[in-house]
């Protein structure tokens, strides 16, 4: 019998698959829990994962629970629900909310689940679904020093690089802080490339000059590989999350009484893009919206470029 302890996943997209599988094929008895997409479940299920009816029944059968959702209030529903995790929580389950969410609803639900007697550990991600199927992301831990010993063997399976930011709510809160630079880089190289091309200067001009400057990164490739190239999956994170997480963002400022002009003005972006019907699409192709505002077509852009 295994002394290693259970793990249940919670949320199988885009990110959720790689961890869950890396878990599973370094040795570890998994339980899994998808949505309405089965093909990930399965694809699990054949690798010896067991399927658990509820949150419930997850935190029944297991010492450790990852959640990995799209937001604050299915964390909420998946947590306090009459079939969710508090119902079936036993005193020493681990709880690893590995969405992005709201700091606040963080602290609140590692209180509520500490009155079981366990413990709630926020470890949102940085990196990218290839980076999840390979192992090689890197968490944001917020939990106790104890906590994060006991649980860094099962991060290691699907994490490169896991950092103790704080107690618990820090993860969270150091994960926006990150986002809110990444997101208002999708604002203003929209800007840029559409200015630019509104003065005459093409996007692939942009992309050579910048890419080996001190202001190229990781982030312009992959928003460049869509303006550019239009490959619609260079950089998969949708505009609906990246309003979400901007939200969060600003309403943590607002809790802080901290001014954040930028980060409103970024949100906003954001929000005329779902308001528009283009939540869905991927933050680069903000481009073509600011575009669209500014009269410019950035495909037409790009094929005068070329």
């Amino acid at each position: 019998m295994s002394d290693k302890p259970v793990i249940g996943f919670i949320g199988l997209g885009f990110m959720g698959h790689g961890m869950a599988k890396n878990i599973r094929v370094k040795g570890y008895e998994l339980w899994v829990r998808g949505r309405a997409n089965r093909t990930p479940v399965e694809s699990l299920l054949a690798i010896g994962a067991h399927e658990a009816s509820s949150p419930r029944h997850m935190a029944e059968v297991c010492d450790i629970i990852h959640i990995c959702l799209s937001n604050s209030p299915q964390i909420d529903a998946t947590m306090r629900g009459p079939e969710g995790i508090l119902a079936g929580a036993r005193k020493g389950l681990i709880v690893i909310d590995t969405s992005t969410a709201n700091p606040a609803s963080t602290e609140a639900l590692a209180a509520e689940l500490a009155d079981k007697g366990g413990h709630f550990v926020d470890a949102p991600l940085g990196g990218t679904p290839v980076q999840a199927e390979a192992g090689q992301l890197s968490a944001m831990v917020g939990c106790n020093a104890e906590v994060f010993d006991r649980i860094r063997p099962v991060l290691d399976t699907w994490a490169a690089k896991s950092t103790r930011i704080g107690e618990v709510g820090s993860g969270h809160k150091m994960k926006l802080l990150m986002n809110f630079i990444g997101l208002s880089y999708g604002a203003l190289f929209s800007e840029v490339v559409v200015l630019g091309a509104k003065v005459g200067i093409s996007p692939q001009t942009i992309r050579e000059v910048i890419s080996p400057s001190r202001m190229g990164n990781g982030f312009f490739e992959t928003f460049m590989g869509y303006v550019v190239d239009r490959n619609r999956d260079s950089h998969k994170f949708s505009i609906a999350n990246a309003a979400k997480d901007l939200r969060y963002l600003n309403d943590m400022a607002s809790d802080a009484d901290v001014m954040n002009i930028m980060a409103g003005a970024a949100k906003h972006y954001y929000t005329h893009a779902i308001a528009t019907g283009q939540g869905e699409d991927y933050v680069p192709m903000l481009s073509d919206m600011v575009g669209e505002m500014n009269g410019i077509d950035m495909a037409a852009e790009v094929k005068k470029g070329g």
